[in-house]
């Protein structure tokens, strides 16, 4: 299958690893590499770059939950965390990490399938998210420069609002350049010129 959705599994139990391979092979996952510790863990995903890691909490060197910040932090692989601890903080330190998904051990294999697509589901989201918002915020300081050339232009030429902006959109098309960079030449030029 071509696009069949590549995993790491995490736990410091080889038999665990081992039967949690089993039941996502089963469950048509691909199985690229397993750990049986944090670290390890996270120098696998970075190495194999898989659509999911699915660890265990309780591991040596790096628990689950701060190689699943690692993982979130650089934006490698979502992480869900199966795990026999269940208690509040844990799942407290799991959301503040970015987990996206948690399952309390012993698990059914019915509920590992949708755990697993709601966390690829909700990682696509948060990256679709973030790419949004870094799209709005190089939008709004493009408009800033644009608007401060523009200013430049009406002070330095003594074009009007609409005649500057123009003047910025014509460079823009001439030379192929965006409009930000046209808006960061005038600024430039403004500041040798004082």
């Amino acid at each position: 299958m071509a696009n069949q959705l590549r995993l790491v599994i995490a736990d410091d139990e080889s038999i665990i690893r081992m039967n949690l391979r089993e039941t996502l092979v089963g469950l048509g996952y691909l199985v690229v590499g397993d750990a049986g510790d944090g670290v390890s863990a996270v120098h696998l995903a970075r190495e194999l770059r898989p659509d999911l890691v699915i660890m265990d909490i309780k591991m040596p060197k790096l628990d689950g939950i701060q190689a699943a910040k690692v993982l979130t932090e650089e934006k490698i692989a979502p992480v869900l965390l199966l795990t026999a601890y269940s208690d509040r903080e844990l799942v407290e330190r799991a959301r503040d990490a970015g987990v996206v998904n948690y399952i309390v051990k012993p698990f059914r294999e019915a509920e590992l399938l949708p755990a697993i697509e709601i966390a690829l589901a909700r990682f696509a989201e948060f990256n679709s998210m973030a790419t949004e918002l870094g799209d709005l915020k190089d939008t709004m300081e493009t408009r800033k420069l644009v608007e401060r050339a523009k200013g430049v232009l009406m002070d330095t030429q003594g074009l009007k609002e609409q005649d500057a902006f123009r003047k910025i959109q014509q460079l823009s098309m001439n030379t192929r350049k965006s409009m930000r960079e046209i808006a960061q030449a005038i600024l430039l030029t403004a500041q040798i010129d004082k």
